[in-house]
């Protein structure tokens, strides 16, 4: 699979995106290949919920949903220089229904500056994007356009 991801890596100036999605449900190996991703380029992972969690901690309840998106690229820039391979990692936090945002959008945004690789905690079926059972308060199901999407 790492070859796969290198090999989309690669090919990402001649795509119209510069997003992979590793989608897979917890324990499906998404952060050991981002590890793998690590030591094979030097890119240490963004784990979105141990860093915008801390800030998220010091923002008003109110303002939180507004300031996620800030948030994220002030991560990202600290992270990374403008065009530089961003990994995120951990990413249920952004599912959280008090934020009120959308994650794929969000992520999608960080990418317009930077390649981004990050781990979709769920499921990948078709072209499209689920977080959670039908059943479960924070559904979510996204349309994968636009995005370069693996299943794990």
């Amino acid at each position: 699979m790492l070859t796969k991801l290198e090999q989309y890596l690669g090919q990402l100036c001649e795509l119209n995106t510069k997003l992979i999605v590793l989608a897979g449900p917890r324990g499906s190996g998404k952060t050991k290949l981002l590890c793998e991703l690590r030591e094979k380029l030097g890119v240490q992972p963004l784990n979105i919920n141990l860093e915008l969690g801390s800030r998220l901690a010091v923002t008003p309840h109110a303002a939180r949903g507004f300031s996620v998106g800030q948030l994220l690229r002030d991560m990202a820039d600290r992270e990374t220089n403008e065009g530089d391979l961003l990994l995120l990692d951990n990413l249920e936090l952004l599912f959280e229904r008090g934020l009120q945002i959308n994650p794929l959008d969000l992520i999608k945004r960080l990418a317009h500056s930077k390649p981004v690789v990050a781990g979709w905690p769920g499921k990948l079926r078709g072209n499209r994007l689920y977080y959670a059972g039908m059943t479960h308060s924070a559904y979510r199901d996204y349309d994968a356009e636009g995005v370069v999407a693996l299943a794990i």
